[in-house]
This record gives C-alpha cells, structure tokens and sequence, in this order.
C-alpha cells in the first residue's frame, strides 16, 4: 500500500543537491502501486511529477504537488538463442547496476553507457548516449502506462522516434506516459565493439589491451568518465548540462574561418554537431564559480552544485552561459536537464 508524504525536502532525491520542498511525495516499488496511484485523489487533483534518481533535473523552486518517485524493480529474460538474449527491465532499477549486470554476463550493447546516472525508465526517454552509442539502438520496445487513462501500450523502437538525447517521450507524449519497463536486444557473442570515439582506444592502450572484451570497454568507460566527471555524491551536479548543438555544415565553416580549432562532427542532412563543451569553454567559462554554483574544473559541460546554491542560481548560471556563446558563436544551446 502506497503512503503519501507532505513537505518532503527534495535535496536527496536530486543529484544536483538542490533544497526544495515537494507538498506532497510517494514512492512506487511495485506495479500494483502504480494501479493504487491512479486511484488516488491526490494523483486526480493534483499536479504532479516522476523522478526516477533525480539526476536529469533542477528544481529552481518549491513543486506545489505530488512528486512520485519510481523505485520499482525487476529483470526478467523474454527470449534467448545462441547468439542474443532479449531483456525486459523495470524503469525504477538504477542504470548502472544494470549495465554491470550485463557486462558481468557478457552481454553486449550497453558496455559504453557505464556509469551514466539515473534509472532504467529514463533511458528511452532521453535516449541516453556515450561514447558513439546510443541506447535506443539496442531497444526492442518500451512499455508505457498512459497517465490519463491508466492503460499500458508497447512502443516499437520505430515508435519511440529515438534522436540524438530525444524521444516521442519528450516530444509529442511529454508528461503523458509512465515508462514501467524497457525490452533491450543484446549480444552474447559477436559483439558490437565501439572503441573510436573520446579516449576510448587511448585507454586501452594504456592497459595494453588490443584485443578487448566489453568488459575491458566498460572498464575503460568507467575510468575516462571517473577522470573527468565530478561523483554527484560529493559535488551536486546532473552531468553533461547541455546538448551538443547541432548546426549547418555553411555555419561551421564561417566559425572555422575565426576559429580555427573548433571541432566538429559530421551528421545527416549537411549539419555538424559542435561540442558544447568546447564552446562553453572558449567562452571563458571552466572553471568559473559564482557564490556556490560553478562550471567544473575539469568539464566545461557540467555545472556544478559546491554547497549550498539554489537551482534559481543554477539556472541563471547555465542562462549567462548560453547568452555568452549565442554572441560569440551564433549557437543556441539546449538543455539536456529538465527545469522545473
């Protein structure tokens, strides 16, 4: 039976470490309690929201309603041959603990995404990515609960419209769908190996590996994300702030003219996506701490939380930053973190 909570501080449900008051608070660990939920008066009357690890969001004030934390758990085997095994995973399992689940199997598809923070259900939501993979390449389908009516449908991956860190789930069914489970297709043999992008193959090397295994991967994602990325336990933050933009390969080529280090990706339809990074960066801005927020010394795409900032100050941080690279660059960024 589900108990709901009144003015709970938010501070240990956010990564960031930001205090805010939700007015009222209630954690789901089974599927029942997500029945129990719809019938509540408070899901009725009240607005309301669903965390899962609170690593993709800045409270920049007080949610007057229900947040509904998912902590719901479960992986189960649906299918397995020789050669792959399907997986259906519920959306409150933490997606760490799960990528090492599979690793440890030798299991492949998801060894790059080490260590990224949140759970399970966000996964497809922000079609989480690293290091040249993205995790809507190895779904299979994604179960949904719809929020008004209570009843479950099954996306296809071709449903979901995954795109670089977006999904149907952000877009057209924004706020409308409970993710409660996630079906992966992986490997047992035969893998898929991306070694190319960031510091990967640098890493390996380094440990003399040339011929490796996924766990060798993951290992090494471990490592290069460990060096250059702040433990939310002991520095608030929610990882990369922003997304990498996206611009006309025409754009680029003026910027290089001015700047002629910027790096820069070809993707489809004649764009190149640009690091955020490096653009926050030759802005002035790494390193850079106002009262207790700040960018990281280390990782210009990450801002951080060194004590006591509240998300207002965070938020007008990460406003200042893209005001800065609009003019000098002509580059919107976005946000990968969901403001609230």
């Amino acid at each position: 039976m589900i108990s709901f909570q009144k003015n709970i501080d938010l501070k240990a449900f956010n990564t960031f470490g930001i205090r805010a008051f939700a007015r009222y608070f209630v954690t789901l660990k089974t599927p029942d309690d997500l029945h129990e939920l719809f019938q509540s008066d408070l899901y009725r009357n009240e607005q309301h929201l669903i965390i899962g690890g609170g690593s993709n969001v800045l409270f920049t004030k007080d949610f007057d309603g229900l947040i509904i934390q998912n902590n719901i758990k479960g992986i189960s085997t649906q299918s397995e041959n020789d050669d792959n095994i399907t997986v259906e995973v519920a959306s409150g399992e933490v997606w760490h603990p799960f990528v090492l689940h599979c690793v440890n199997r030798n299991w492949g598809g998801v060894e790059n995404l080490s260590l990224i923070p949140g759970t399970v259900g966000a996964a497809p939501m922000q079609n989480i990515g690293a290091y040249g993979v993205e995790i809507g390449e190895v779904i299979k389908k994604v179960v949904g609960i719809n929020l008004a009516s209570g009843e479950a449908y099954t996306f296809s991956r071709e449903e979901c419209a995954f795109g670089y860190r977006e999904s149907v789930f952000k877009k057209e069914l924004r706020g409308k769908f409970f993710i409660s489970s996630v079906t992966l297709t992986l490997t047992k043999k035969n893998h898929r190996l991306s070694t190319q992008y960031g510091a990967i193959n640098d890493t390996l090397h380094a440990h003399n590996i040339t011929s490796p295994t996924i766990k060798n991967i993951s290992d090494a994602v471990i490592e290069i994300r460990t060096s250059k990325l702040p433990d939310p336990t002991v520095l608030g933050n929610a990882g990369s702030f922003f997304k990498n933009p996206a611009i006309t390969l025409q754009h680029y080529e003026l910027l290089k003219k001015t700047h002629p280090t910027i790096p820069g990706y070809s993707i489809e339809n004649q764009s190149v996506k640009v690091p955020a990074a490096w653009l926050i960066e030759n802005c002035g801005w790494k390193g850079k701490r106002v009262g207790d927020a700040g960018v990281h010394q280390h990782q210009a795409l990450v801002l951080v939380n060194y004590n006591a900032a509240s998300g207002e100050e965070i938020f007008s941080l990460a406003t200042n930053i893209r005001a800065s690279v609009k003019e000098k660059f002509d580059v919107e960024l976005v946000p990968e973190v969901n403001i609230v």
